[in-house]
């Protein structure tokens, strides 16, 4: 579809159908959750980053009658092994409690249920445990190192050059991707830069914590009520995990504060469950802002090392990455996707790229917004800005000069469909506030940085009904984590004709919606939205067909346009679709469309960043002055919330960058509350100003690609350019508080 097709309702920013209950504090998320009976769990959980388990004694808790139920380890389906193979979209049972040895501080040993919540915290005071305290690991470096304590025992060691420990390896698998032979390139190359990376843990912070309340009945239903990017995978790992048919189970979602990648496993609805069943009564479980950073999963912290060679004009020939990610506990750190991001904005035809999981002894380890591309980005993009400034080409020139395009094969084998990394640079090439002057006064930097995110599809179901004035129920499977619902309904509403007002969407329960993978990686406007079409699509087709019965004609003398049929034969024969709805049950019964789709061709996003800061010589403290957003984001279904996703992940990139970081000692975390893990606030930041590239993409029935996923890659590498031009000192080494860029600064004099 062309990029000048005219829409009626895509490309318009209408209210959301959430917004009046959100606004009005009447929508229902899941710590809303009350049942008649219900009782509370709460979690005793390690005071340790890694210990023996050596015994529980829970006799106090037997006869006290306070305590209604417990569940420990003993009460889970049978957990195998942890191989090095990460499980991707699965949980690993001795994650929900711990068996034999705790991995994290923070990691479940136990569960109670009680009263109240206040009940159940203070019976887990009455359980003693015994512990072998052992070594923590808490970064690659130290988990990769000599005398590391091992913290999976039944790994094999391999032959790799890194796989150092004697005792054992803390070393998951090793990806491997190549193009051409880059070590061979890298010795004809005319100038070679190597430079190492190290970045911090951090986590999405969002807004609602963790929770689950379930309610196992007498009929041996479970039903699951929870704030997820996913419930269907919330199903199929609860069902795992106890060991039951996941027939047996219903998840109901709820509305959902927030996820970012966050909200994928499942934590607290297993325990939940055992607890409802073992009390006869349903449970609540919800986690403090402390549990949510201790013990759910936030992103890699990493170490690189990366290779490039390049020529005095800027050409890149060749490329080499090391990448270390932390797991955390266990293995299944963002490896491919930093892999898939690394060098794909660019044209590189010989590249070897190693990446590394590694566990450590921090919670396991989940999505982030992008997984693994800020992280793996943030290296290449401050390389690219430093070959820049050696060859003395302008950044965006030198980006444009090496830039990826239909048909360029990157590194993990994909090859490129239809991509806009030229079109968002030469969006910032010709966008004011490039050329504009830097603010007046000492220490002020502009910077640019580039980047990318694969994007995510998959399964997706969608049904719809007709209603009987003419309107459309639209009840799809993926969860609404950032305005999908109305996004999804504009598609459907576009193919009819229609006002998106006339069409009512929800999200249907496991029972009620066919199989829908999880909201993540910018695939929801994709893969649902086609859903949607196609089962518009289908209503369309019998809404001509009842037509053509009412007539008595052939469907080829039916048109449609604008939510009306017309007979070609007959001008003054139309029907309006309420007429059509009241008709009905005279023509053959209910009108209801549907589509279950697992589509592909869902192209990856491309983002970029001027970031203009202020860096106080004094106290090391950056302050971000002006910030320009661009994203190609393939069709714009509703720019208002496209403007929206763009400015908040920018935001949290902006956090990443500046000061957010798990700040460990002793394998414990020290800032585990928003009152010391700084994420940016409206006093932190400028209005972000959002700039939305449509490149369109064919494989889409409305050109839409995501955006939710690269727009928090490019912050990183942005900010750090331009504290090098306010302080002319490079930085390769996230967060950028004011104590390291004091350090440097103090360096450099």
């Amino acid at each position: 579809m062309s990029s000048e097709t005219k829409f009626k309702v895509i490309g318009k920013s209408p209210v959301r159908h959430d917004g009046t209950d959100k606004v009005t504090g009447r929508a229902l998320y899941g710590a809303d959750m009350n049942l008649p009976g219900m009782l509370y769990g709460k979690v005793l959980r390690s005071p340790h980053p890694h210990a023996r388990i050596k015994s529980i004694d829970i006799s106090k808790l037997k006869d006290h009658p306070d305590c209604k139920a417990i569940v420990t380890s003993n009460d889970l389906a049978p957990s195998p092994e942890v191989t090095k193979e990460p499980l991707y979209g699965q949980v690993r049972i001795t994650n929900v409690l711990a068996a034999d040895k705790v991995l994290y501080k923070g990691h479940p040993i136990l569960a109670i249920a009680s009263d109240s919540p206040d009940a159940a915290e203070e019976l887990l005071s009455l359980v003693d445990i015994e512990f072998e305290v052992l070594k923590s690991s808490s970064n690659v470096e130290e988990a990769i190192s000599k005398d590391s304590d091992i913290i999976h025992e039944n790994w094999e060691k391999t032959k790799d050059a890194y796989d150092v420990n004697p005792n054992g390896t803390n070393i998951g698998t090793v990806e491997v991707y190549k193009l051409g032979d880059a070590t061979e390139a890298l010795k004809k190359s005319e100038h070679i830069i190597e430079r190492e990376f190290r970045t911090k843990t951090v986590h999405q912070g969002y807004i609602e914590p963790t929770n689950g309340t379930a309610w196992w009945r007498p009929n041996d239903r479970l039903t699951i009520w929870c704030s997820s990017q996913g419930h269907f995978g919330i199903r199929d790992s609860v069902a795992m995990v106890l060991g039951i048919p996941s027939s047996q189970i219903t998840v109901i979602p709820m509305e959902i504060g927030g996820g970012f990648g966050g909200k994928l496993s499942a934590y607290l609805e297993p325990l939940a469950a055992i607890l409802s069943k073992k009390s006869g009564l349903p449970v609540k479980m919800t986690m403090s802002r402390s549990e949510v950073l201790e013990s759910t999963g936030p992103t890699s912290g990493s170490y690189q090392k990366i290779t490039m060679g390049y020529n005095s004009k800027g050409e890149i020939n060749a490329a080499k990455a090391i990448m270390m990610l932390e797991a955390g506990a266990f293995p299944g750190a963002p490896v491919s996707g930093a892999a898939s991001a690394i060098f794909s904005p660019y044209e590189i035809n010989d590249v070897h790229i190693d990446g590394y999981d590694i566990v450590t002894n921090k919670p396991k380890t989940t999505a982030y917004r992008a997984p693994g591309s800020p992280i793996s980005m943030f290296a290449v993009e401050s390389m690219i800005n430093e070959i820049a400034e050696i060859v003395g080409v302008d950044p965006v020139e030198l980006r444009i000069i090496n830039a990826a395009k239909k048909g360029t094969r990157r590194a993990d084998g994909v090859i490129n469909g239809t991509i806009g990394a030229v079109d968002v640079m030469e969006s910032i090439r010709n966008h004011p506030h490039y050329s504009m002057p830097l603010p007046e006064g000492e220490f002020v930097g502009r910077g640019i940085s580039l980047g990318f995110c694969r994007n995510n599809a998959g399964v997706s179901s969608v049904v719809s009904n007709m209603l009987t004035d003419g309107s459309f129920s639209l009840t799809e499977g993926s969860v609404d984590i950032g305005g999908s619902r109305t996004a999804v309904a504009q598609q459907f509403a576009e193919v009819l004709e229609i006002p998106v007002e006339n069409v009512i969407p929800q999200i249907g329960d496991t029972d009620t919606i066919g199989y829908t993978s999880v909201t993540g990686g910018s695939g929801v406007a994709f893969k649902t939205g086609f859903a949607a079409y196609h089962t518009a699509k289908d209503i369309k087709s019998q809404l001509i067909k009842r037509a053509a019965l009412i007539w008595d004609t052939s469907e080829k003398n039916i048109t449609y346009k604008d939510g009306v049929l017309y007979h070609s034969n007959d001008p003054e024969l139309k029907l309006s679709l309420k007429e059509i709805a009241g008709l009905l049950f005279e023509t053959g019964g209910p009108i209801t469309g549907k589509s279950h789709i697992n589509p592909a061709g869902q192209e990856g996003s491309y983002a970029a960043n001027i970031i203009d800061v202020r860096v106080d010589p004094n106290t090391g403290k950056i302050e971000i002055l002006k910030v320009s957003a661009f994203q190609d984001v393939g069709r714009a279904i509703h720019p208002g919330y496209v403007e929206g996703q763009i400015q908040g992940g920018t935001a949290q990139g902006i956090g990443w960058a500046l000061n957010e970081e798990y700040f460990m000692s002793e394998g414990s975390m020290k800032n585990n509350s928003f009152l010391d893990y700084r994420i940016p606030t409206s006093l932190d930041l400028p209005m972000i100003d959002p700039i939305i590239i449509e490149v369109n993409n064919p494989n889409h029935p409305f050109g839409v690609k995501g955006v939710g996923e690269s727009n928090i890659v490019p912050p990183l590498a942005a900010i750090s350019h331009a504290v090098f031009n306010a302080i002319g000192k490079r930085v390769y080494e996230l967060p950028m508080n004011p104590e390291s860029i004091s350090r440097i600064i103090n360096e450099k004099l």
